[in-house]
């Protein structure tokens, strides 16, 4: 069947027949009230890829999202994590990057610290002096929202590290069936204890395994107890000095390597047919 591309249709929703985006909760997400005018509506954005966590604070625009704030796993490595960037506590350590990242951005760093000790418990932002909290929305695009996911281990840490996003606890780990909430639980999953506790159960029971699994820790020499003091002084470090990785600036005169094949003179390309012609009649 031919697709006309003159119907108004054709161009409309391009991510959603991409699979992309839903936008049923996008539009819930981006429409601010008209009484607020022009006010940004920000949203925390988290999305997972085999590889890396991606957390970016960004606003909608008619022209485009506009993102106002970046973090990522793949700079974990400069506060200490180098592996395991994937995990429930690098996701917690992305989110504590991109709150203290985004407030010292806003010169919020030194008004609001969250919560400088992770122990697991419920915390949430209160005004202080003049200027509020940053506040943002939860936008999990296509994830599914199950129990302990990982996706909340990047909520949990952004409200720690000061950001006012509206939550409950019901789907961090440590929440049961019943609603009761074990912060305990939760603080052992965001300091990579569940992490140990399978690598040292691994070395007693199949070490085949565990070298396969877990070789690139072995390789850094991690061993399981040394983990919880891994992921301590990431936090730490990431307080510190939250800043992005600076700009290389590049010298005067810089002209990045071209691969292209180099225009030939007028003179270059007459002696290449000629030799292209000799070439021909030497074979005929």
């Amino acid at each position: 069947a031919v697709v006309s591309t003159q119907s108004g249709h054709y161009g409309r929703d391009r991510r959603r027949r991409e699979g992309k985006t839903d936008y049923f909760a996008r539009k819930r997400l981006i429409v601010q009230n008209k009484n607020k005018y022009n006010t940004p509506k920000y949203r925390l954005i988290v999305r997972f890829s085999n590889k890396i966590i991606t957390a970016q604070v960004a606003y909608a625009t008619i022209e485009g999202d506009k993102v106002v704030c970046d973090a990522r796993s793949t700079e974990l490595p400069r506060f200490g994590v180098k592996v395991g960037l994937t995990n429930y506590a690098s996701s917690y350590a992305v989110g504590l990057l991109l709150a203290r990242r985004l407030n010292q951005k806003y010169g919020l760093d030194e008004t609001y610290k969250g919560v400088e000790a992770v122990t697991g418990e419920d915390y949430y932002i209160e005004k202080e002096g003049e200027r509020g909290a940053f506040y943002c929305v939860l936008d999990t695009g296509l994830a599914r929202t199950s129990s302990g996911a990982r996706i909340f281990g990047v909520l949990k840490g952004a409200v720690d590290g000061g950001l006012d996003i509206p939550h409950s606890n019901k789907r961090f780990p440590g929440c049961n069936a019943e609603g009761e909430y074990d912060a305990a639980a939760h603080r052992s999953r965001i300091m990579g204890s569940h992490i140990s506790t399978y690598m040292s159960s691994l070395m007693d029971d199949d070490e085949d395994s565990y070298k396969r699994q877990f070789s690139q820790y072995i390789s850094h020499g991690i061993m399981p107890d040394m983990i919880e003091d891994m992921y301590t002084k990431a936090h730490a470090a990431i307080r510190a000095d939250p800043s992005p990785t600076p700009k290389k600036v590049l010298k005067d005169g810089y002209k990045p390597k071209s691969y292209k094949r180099q225009r030939m003179s007028l003179q270059q390309r007459k002696g290449r047919v000629a030799q292209q012609k000799a070439a021909f009649l030497a074979l005929h």
